[in-house]
């Protein structure tokens, strides 16, 4: 989040020695900074209905354990809830982003997104053996 972003959020940006960090990037949550917890958020947000515990994790790639732990949690933070329903036959463990956890997901891919074409915007214009940086495909 840059500080007009900030100002707007009704947060104040990062600042150092009174002035403002610039690369502070304080829009990043640490809940989301993490390769299990972003696959787990993104797969809710695209299933707003909600995944079983099974389901979430063959399209995540998680292991049993992991997966539990990412999703307690987020969890903890209020960001997905964790419903264990009973009926017949086997109980199943649904799991869905709360309307928070998709409100603040949401943001945090919105600052993820304005790191990331603050980083090409400044980036030299050729690496230093002539070819063209990588560029955004939404760029």
């Amino acid at each position: 989040m840059n500080a007009n972003n900030a100002r707007k959020a009704g947060k104040k940006p990062a600042r150092t020695n009174g002035r403002e960090a610039p690369y502070a990037y304080s829009g990043l949550q640490r809940i989301f900074h993490e390769r299990g917890r972003l696959a787990v958020c993104t797969c809710l947000v695209a299933h707003p209905e909600g995944l079983s515990f099974t389901d979430l994790q063959d399209a995540c790639g998680l292991t049993d354990g992991n997966l539990s732990r990412h999703l307690t949690a987020l969890a903890e933070m209020g960001v997905v809830s964790i419903v264990k329903e009973s009926g017949h036959g086997r109980p199943t463990t649904l799991c869905r982003i709360t309307h928070a956890g998709r409100t603040r997901f949401l943001a945090y891919i919105d600052e993820l997104e304005s790191v990331v074409r603050e980083v090409h915007a400044k980036a030299q214009p050729h690496a230093a053996d002539g070819r063209s940086p990588a560029r955004l495909a939404t760029t």
